[in-house]
């Protein structure tokens, strides 16, 4: 395998990445916590739950094969606002920057479609991921009520309207 960064490519869901964005997704939640009937809901049925409601999804290839992925899931409508979700990348493509690309493209793809505001919820454990949002412009917010037990940090980055 070639580890130069320049073989990630960023692309857009396509039905053959299904079973990726699940599999990528349960070995990390895996790794840290227990999968969560919210988990479920998004990995199992991707198109219905994400897709057909006007969100996205990408996808990180490395030479090819999908090593990291991520949502943007639509939470509401006035304001336009979206939950980035489900950013997973493989134990062997980490340090390869493809969580900032990921997250960058979704943060992008929010911005063309004039969003107001983009949320996460995380998990305090998770540093590296915690300063990636902060590097991405996320900043902290009251946690409020989180569909995941596991999430006591909530973040948000606004854009200017």
């Amino acid at each position: 395998m070639n580890d130069s960064k320049n073989d990630v490519k960023i692309v857009a869901y396509e039905s053959q990445y299904k079973e990726a964005f699940k599999a990528l997704n349960e070995e990390w939640i895996k790794m840290f916590f227990v999968m969560e009937a919210g988990d479920y809901k998004l990995l199992d049925h991707p198109e219905e739950e994400i897709l057909n409601k006007e969100g996205h999804i990408v996808f990180a290839l490395l030479d090819g094969e999908a090593v990291g992925t991520c949502a943007l899931v639509k939470t509401e409508d006035h304001p336009l606002t979206f939950e980035l979700s489900k950013m997973a990348v493989s134990p062997k493509a980490q340090g390869k920057k493809i969580g900032y690309l990921l997250g960058n493209a979704l943060v992008e793809k929010a911005r063309a479609l004039n969003a107001e505001k983009i949320f996460l919820v995380t998990n305090s454990i998770l540093v590296p991921a915690i300063k990636l949002y902060e590097k991405l412009g996320f900043i902290h917010t009251p946690i409020g009520h989180a569909e995941y037990d596991r999430a006591d940090v909530r973040m948000e980055l606004t854009f200017n309207t």
